[in-house]
């Protein structure tokens, strides 16, 4: 084993001069410089163990770096086998140590990894990019890995409202995080913000810029007095600034090629007031040269694809016809339609607040440059002098000056002359065609240089600042580090300002390392690192930097670019940072932060002079076109003479002063963009690239200042988790973790360490250290395992051999004992079986003769016995047979003659009744006798009906009486028959006394045997008859018992078939009322609100327009209906009473009778709604105030009244009664009255109409026996159809009237209004507990097992019973204020919904909540919430669980062992149906176990679920994994009314208040 010690060098002075190129590499990519790579082998740190079998990073030349594991270690060679497969020797210094526990996917936050170097960054950043996580943290820094796709689902609504308030670092990585942060640290600490946005040409910068202005303008977002808000101008001026500075590189379809810094104001509240825009640098040259395969600026391209009359206004064509722009062959763009682009930057120029004239001004000027572009030159005929080169030259020339709106002569005059003053005199110069050329390019660039300045003011005035803003935050979205083959004056300018920007960088994250330390109150010192300061005096130092030496060689007409080279190698000879290349005499090199970048200096005089000709600017000056003139505006003598040079060089470094004077006011936030590859492909990782990029950005300087710390730091339940192993007998004793790590620490002799408050802080090559230890007491530890496997093994083996051995010999000796047993045995057996046949022989013959005997005597004594007793019951039963005929014929005859005495009174009843009826139809000619007779002759009915019920019941019971005197008398004879054989056996037993007494019987023969065989001849028969009768009785009466039931059952099948025949007519006639009355109310709607008689307050509330509902459900409306019907109290009563003195009318021609009873109505409605507004209870389980309410409209008959203010005064109480909104027992209890409020109208308004003048169809009558039976059973007062009828009399329906009908409509908008309310209380309750219910709390695996407790903080409360303790308190207010079952089923639906929503995507979002000590967490308060659904019933909770199901389902997913054993069919069709595949991929991705460190599911499921998004996404426009929450109102007033019986209000009783008024006493009715 080998240590190896790393030596610092603080600070590091090494450079390297040699650059390794890498294919298409990033900003500065493939520059290597050797001083970065100096750093990671000389790191302060204590001895790092690399051991043989570890696993370890080794330098490559195709992937950057590569793991493997160590094979052999010789001296300073190390042994490497790459997981490539190749084996590799590499020297010590070049190897660093691989975490082998680190996250398959990655840490959200590299300063989190166990090793904080160049390969562990790289490859966390590649897990993350490999499953779609492109944001990753290093402390506070951002870095954004572009992934040439579209996510929606990581910019919509919910995820701005979920990064809301959240801390930094709570949830994943995102641009919201940065943008809430700083907005966050703005309004409670009163600092302003930058943001600061780098990265090369395509990295996504100007992509994630749009993103935090999006959030900051959801955050602070207020719509302007104009109609358009200041947010949405700032987010449009994006397509107009990109239109007019954006082109296409060689990296980036639409690259940046200016740099840009929005300024957004707040005021004190935090809303957006002003804003600002600042522009850095536009590339100019661009308008002119356009290298291959790159594009000039999109605005060019967007007009020449403009619609055909724009085209013909300008004279425009094809870019191909045009030099500026045929230069390159690139035209077109794959992903960019030019005609598209042009009207969607017309319409952001309307937002912005360009005026339609200025924007055909700007294209006329942009077309002008197009055409100047196309002017030729030749020779003139005057020596050096230049003219036109033929007539299309021409065109373009008098095109252009059409265009400028200035002399054809005059444009061409200051393109081929120039005017020398002098002190004498003003001499014209002509100009050769190529200085002509040079003056018309020259022209093209500062017209179009001004142009964009202008766009700019235009924008920034247009949007407005606010002056007396306080807060600001600046976003700033500017070019990243640049290093191509040929680097001229754009790419110095560009990397002076990442040099300036990586300065102040270097400086935030060292003051952020020194708060950190300072925060966890550890003892450091001030940590040193490099400064790039002495590259900036190279190149901006006052006097002798390279920019004083540029502007002072502009300055002198005979410079060129070969003189101010070698100025420089005079000069900077001896400079550490400057260097001249071997090869190219005027070339130069300078090595920055992020390598050695080589600048021609060719053109860097021409494009560093910024000044106008003066032959320009006087000939635009006077351009007839004001937008032309006002960007060349005259200047004054004193002005022009005062500025007699200027530089661009000068004016950007002023720039950029200005810029750096303003991020040091503010508190800086930083992204880093990275270009994953070149190709601009999704899912293509390249090593190098973003590691140069790293580099580039200052990633890599930001982790080399925190090595130079304290580079690992871990949480002190982490540490102890990791490391506990190492001395297991420290962790017994320490009272809390801070000690545990302290004691462990000191344990195993480290040195250098600090102990923070929250975190152990250790040097660079300590962890390596540790895991070395780790690896050691873990390698013990196996082979400590291995010998008690091995030894439990052959042990086993041993005692299996033994037992086998024993058994052999049982078995043997068992063999042999069996063998003597058996033949003692059969020995045994032979005796006992001769013993045992001898005694059966001697038995058996003397049975034989004992059985003989016996024999003959019992059958002598039997005959004798059997005569006797056989006469004696012959002579009993004949006589008992003669009593029951006898008995039968009597009964009889008495029952035919009762028939025949019924049969003769009914007929002659029947004819006396026929009778009465003959005379009763000969008086009913007249009405009322008829009547009379018909009532008379329906008694006579009935009581005959009764009378003949009362004569079958007779015969009933006769017959009952017949059959129980049959039954006695059958159980007298067998009563007498066993009488009989008891006195028989008496005597037989007397019989033998005798016969034991008298020792010989002598035999007497029977001399009469004819009388003797009459009389069995006689008894025999009466026996048949006896038991024929008795089958006949037992015959009767099962038919009697079969007919009865079978009777019942007809009756009872008869009565249940009427009765739902009845019922399915009503129901049938109450649909067709009910469609019929929902037409009529439609009609007399549509007719009344034509009309323009409905009183005003009516006529107000109809006209308002239907207004859809909000997010939370709540009609819009309902909130425009309480304003209206809402005024102050003193309106309210003059609006009353002017209301009332409308409808009692003060008319003359009203009597004095009417205004009183107005008054009387009003008196009444004040004192019911003074009853009402108060809670006056419940009867019977429902609301008195609703059934109060009724019964007086009822009374009133306000339903069936024109004109009526009673509605608008309910509806004005209703509306003051709910001001409280918190309340809820104040909003259960109003639920419960509008329910049933509008529960009680549904009922009985009925539509005053057409339809109304027809009669109401009744079932038709029953013409069957058993209907009949039913319509009487129904109509006795004992039927239970009587509630029915009474409850028809409590809700009856009345035709309702406009004024009623309406008021049905502003009820159901009030009750909907506060099931929204109690709805979004219990979500308003519930959304502070979700965020602790979906993280279980965190203990201490390595102390709860040693010590069987956790230290630190007490167990968290249990917030999934808090939860549960909500949801309980609701329902019980609900059933307290008897609110309808069917309401409380749907708040309680839609508010587990919503807790499935927050739950679920709150463990799509968190990726340390998606691990499987969360997942038992939480699958242990899902069965708190299944509980209380059991518990609430049905009738309450509804399908509230199913509402759970995605949750449910993936916390399923999360607490299931061995996942990579499970296939995809097994997880999408079994485990998780419900979820979707990005869903699934998303878990699967970020699942992590904490507890036993378990795996996921394998790669090719992953693969299967990558395949399968790929198909979807391309079939559908959106990708989105994350869950909506529907707030809509998931009822309607059908369902309310189906859930309510009419029967329920029987017994309602009115409010007792009211009752004692004597206006009220119709309530007792």
């Amino acid at each position: 084993m080998l240590y190896l010690e790393f030596k610092a060098k603080q600070p590091f002075e090494v450079r390297e001069h040699e650059l390794r190129s890498t294919a298409g590499g990033g900003g500065g990519c493939g520059l290597r410089s050797k001083r970065i790579e100096s750093f990671w082998c000389n790191l302060e740190a204590s001895p790092a163990t690399i051991s043989v079998g570890s696993l370890a990073w080794v330098e490559d030349p195709d992937d950057a770096w590569i793991d493997g594991e160590v094979l052999e270690i010789s001296g300073e060679q190390i042994k490497v086998l790459c997981t490539s497969g190749k084996k590799v020797v590499v020297n010590a210094s070049s190897v660093y140590p691989k975490d082998p526990e680190a996250p398959q996917c990655g840490v959200d936050d590299m300063t989190k990894l166990a090793y904080l170097h160049e390969p562990g960054v790289l490859q966390n950043l590649r897990s993350r990019y490999d499953i779609n996580e492109i944001y990753t943290y290093t402390g506070n820094i951002l870095i954004a890995v572009n992934p040439f796709r579209k996510l929606p689902h990581l910019y919509d609504s919910f995820m701005m409202e979920q990064y809301k308030g959240a801390a930094l670092g709570e949830l994943s990585p995102h641009p919201f995080a940065i943008a809430d942060a700083a907005y966050r640290l703005m309004m409670n600490e009163g600092i302003s913000q930058s943001i600061l946005v780098s990265g090369e040409s395509g990295a996504g910068k100007t992509e994630s810029t749009k993103l935090l202005m999006r959030y900051l303008a959801y955050m602070g977002g207020r719509a302007a007095a104009e109609g358009r808000s200041v947010e949405q101008q700032v987010l449009e001026s994006n397509p107009v600034l990109e239109a007019f500075g954006n082109a296409k590189t060689v990296r980036n379809n639409n690259s940046s090629r200016f740099g840009k810094f929005v300024e957004i104001q707040f005021d004190q509240n935090g809303r957006i007031s002003g804003a600002a825009i600042r522009t850095y640098l536009l590339e100019r040259s661009r308008v002119c040269q356009v290298s291959d395969p790159e594009r000039n600026y999109h605005c060019f391209y967007m007009l020449c694809a403009a619609p055909s009359e724009v085209v013909q206004k300008y004279k425009l064509g094809n870019p191909k016809m045009f030099h500026y722009l045929n230069q390159s062959n690139c035209i077109e763009l794959e992903a960019m339609d030019d005609g598209k682009e042009y009207h969607a930057t017309r319409r952001a120029m309307d937002v912005v607040g360009i005026s339609s004239d200025e924007q055909d001004a700007i294209f006329r000027v942009v077309a002008a440059v197009l055409h100047l572009g196309n002017i030729e030159f030749t020779k003139g005929k005057e020596i050096d002098s230049s003219q036109p080169k033929d007539e299309k030259s021409l065109f373009h020339l008098n095109t252009a000056a059409e265009l400028f709106m200035c002399d054809p002569k005059a444009l061409e005059d200051s393109l081929c002359k120039r005017e020398i003053v002098t002190r004498d005199e003003t001499i014209k110069k002509s100009l050769d065609p190529e200085s002509a050329v040079l003056s018309r390019d020259v022209l093209a660039k500062i017209v179009y240089s001004r142009l964009f300045d202008w766009i700019v003011d235009k924008i920034n005035n247009s949007i407005g600042q606010d002056p007396d803003s306080k807060f600001k935050i600046g976003v700033l979205d500017i070019y990243g580090f640049e290093s191509f083959k040929t680097n001229s004056f754009e790419q110095f300018c560009i990397n002076l300002t990442n040099e300036k920007l990586q300065q102040h960088f270097n400086q935030h994250v060292f003051k952020m390392e020194q708060e950190e330390y300072e925060k966890e109150q550890i003892n450091w010192s001030y940590i040193e690192f490099i400064d790039n300061q002495d590259v900036l005096d190279l190149i901006e130092k006052k006097p002798g930097g390279i920019i004083s030496l540029l502007d002072e060689a502009c300055m002198f007409p005979r410079s060129t670019h070969v003189t101010f080279a070698q100025k420089l190698y005079q000069t900077f000879k001896n400079h550490k940072r400057f260097s001249k290349p071997k090869l190219s005499p005027t070339d130069f090199t300078i090595s920055h932060y992020a390598g050695d970048v080589t600048y021609q200096t060719d053109l860097f005089l021409d494009k560093n002079k910024d000044y106008v000709i003066a032959e320009h600017q006087a000939l635009l000056n006077a351009s007839k076109c004001l937008f032309v003139s006002s960007l060349f505006p005259s200047l004054s003598d004193d002005s022009s003479k005062s500025s007699k040079f200027s530089s661009i060089g000068s004016r950007f470094k002023l720039q950029l002063q200005s810029l750096l004077e303003t991020l040091s006011a503010t508190e800086p936030h930083y992204i880093r963009c990275v270009k994953p590859n070149n190709v601009l492909k999704p899912a293509v990782f390249e090593n190098k690239n973003v590691l140069q990029q790293l580099r580039c950005g200052g990633v890599m300087e930001a982790i080399r200042i925190s090595c130079a710390g304290y580079p690992t730091r871990k949480p002190f339940y982490e540490f102890l988790d990791r490391f506990g192993i190492l001395a297991s007998e420290v962790l017994d004793g320490s009272p809390d973790e801070v000690t545990a790590s302290k004691s462990l620490l000191e344990k195993l002799g480290l040195q250098g360490y600090q102990i923070g408050k929250t975190k152990v802080f250790l040097r660079a090559g300590q962890m390596a250290e540790l895991d070395a230890l780790r690896s050691e007491v873990l390698g013990r530890s196996a082979g400590i395992i291995q010998r008690k496997v091995r030894s439990y093994l052959a042990r086993k083996s041993f005692v299996l051999f033994r037992q086998s051995a024993i058994l052999l010999q049982a078995a043997c000796r068992g063999h042999l004992g069996r063998g003597v047993y058996e033949a003692r045995r059969i020995e045994s057996s032979s005796l006992y079986m001769q013993k045992t046949i001898r005694m059966y022989l001697a038995r058996k013959a003397f049975e034989e003769l004992r059985s003989s005997a016996v024999s003959l005597q019992a059958g002598m004594r039997g005959m004798a016995a059997r005569g006797e007793l056989h006469l004696r019951r012959e002579t009993r039963a004949a006589i008992v047979i003669q009593s029951c005929c006898r008995t039968y014929l009597v009964k009889r005859r008495y029952l035919s003659l009762m028939k025949a005495a019924i049969i003769t009174q009914c007929a002659w009843r029947g004819r006396v009744a026929r009778r009465e009826l003959r005379k009763l139809k000969m008086a009913a000619k007249e009405t009322g006798a008829l009547q009379a007779a018909k009532n008379k002759l329906e008694k006579q009915v009935e009581d005959l009906t009764l009378r003949l019920e009362l004569e079958k019941r007779r015969r009933v019971e006769m017959e009952a009486k017949f059959q129980e005197n049959a039954r006695l008398q059958v159980k007298e004879i067998q009563s007498q028959f066993e009488e009989t054989k008891s006195r028989l056996v008496k005597e037989l037993e007397a019989a033998k006394r005798a016969v034991k007494e008298v020792p010989v019987v002598q035999e007497v023969k029977v001399v009469d045997t004819s009388m003797l065989d009459k009389l069995t001849l006689e008894n025999e028969k009466l026996k048949a008859m006896v038991s024929s009768l008795e089958q006949k009785i037992d015959e009767t009466e099962k038919k009697f018992e079969e007919t009865s039931k079978l009777s019942e059952e007809r009756l009872k099948q008869a009565l249940d078939a009427e009765s739902k025949i009845t019922q399915l007519k009503t129901n049938m006639q109450r649909l067709e009322e009910k469609i019929s009355d929902v037409k009529s109310e439609n009609q007399v709607l549509r007719q009344q609100s034509l009309s323009s008689s409905p009183v005003k307050s009516v006529s107000e509330v109809s006209q308002t327009p239907a207004t859809p509902k909000l997010p939370n459900g709540n009609l819009e409306s309902v909130n425009y209906r309480v304003d209206v019907m809402n005024p102050s109290p003193e309106q309210q009563s003059a609006a009353t009473v002017k209301k009332l003195d409308i409808e009692s009318g003060s008319k003359s021609e009203r009597s004095q009778a009417d205004r009183q009873r107005a008054s009387q109505t009003l008196e009444n409605l004040d004192a019911l709604i003074d009853c009402v507004s108060k809670n006056i209870g419940f009867s019977q389980g429902k609301p008195v105030a609703a059934f109060t309410i009724y019964k007086c409209l009822l009374h009133w008959k306000s339903f069936e009244a024109e004109k009526t203010s009673v509605f608008d005064r309910l509806i004005q109480m209703i509306g003051s009664a709910i001001e409280d909104q918190d309340d809820n027992d104040l909003m259960a209890y109003w639920l419960s009255n509008t329910s049933v409020l509008l529960f009680l109208l549904q009922r009985s308004l009925k539509v005053a109409g057409p339809s109304t003048a027809t009669p109401q169809r009744k079932p038709p009558a029953s013409t069957s026996l058993f209907g009949r039976m039913t319509m009487g059973f129904r109509s006795s007062p004992s039927s239970a159809n009587l509630g029915a009828v009474t409850a028809l009399d409590a809700v009856r329906q009345v035709e309702a009237k406009y004024p009623a009908l309406l008021f049905k409509q502003q009820l159901t908008a009030y009750m909907e209004k506060i099931y929204g309310i109690i709805r979004d209380n219990l979500k308003r309750e519930l959304s502070s507990l979700i965020a602790s219910c979906i993280q279980a709390p965190r203990t201490s695996k390595s102390l709860m097992l040693k010590s069987g407790r956790s230290f630190g903080k007490d167990a968290a409360q249990n917030h999934w019973q808090i939860m549960v303790e909500n949801l309980t308190s609701l329902l019980k207010t609900l059933k307290e204020n008897f609110v309808p079952p069917i309401l409380c089923q749907k708040i309680f639906t839609q508010v587990f919904s919503f807790v499935n929503v927050q739950l679920f995507n709150s463990l799509l979002v968190r990726r340390e909540c998606c691990t499987f000590a969360n997942g038992e967490y939480i699958k242990a308060g899902l069965a708190e919430l299944e509980l209380w659904c059991g518990q609430a019933k049905d009738e309450y909770a509804g399908s509230s669980w199913d509402e759970l199901k995605h949750i449910r389902q993936a916390v399923g997913f999360l607490v299931i062992h061995q996942k990579f054993r499970i296939s995809y069919d097994e997880i999408a069709n079994d485990l998780c149906p419900i979820l979707s595949v990005q869903q699934l991929y998303r878990i699967c991705t970020i699942y992590w176990d904490d507890s036993y460190n378990t795996r996921s599911v394998s790669s090719d499921v992953i693969s299967s679920m990558k395949i399968l998004m790929t198909e979807e996404n391309n079939n559908c426009a959106s990708n989105a994994y994350l869950l909506d929450d529907n707030s809509s109102i998931p009822f309607s007033v059908d369902e309310i009314f189906n859930s309510i019986d009419a029967k329920d209000f029987i017994d309602v009783k009115p409010a007792e208040e009211l009752l004692e008024n004597p206006s009220f006493q119709f309530l007792n009715e």
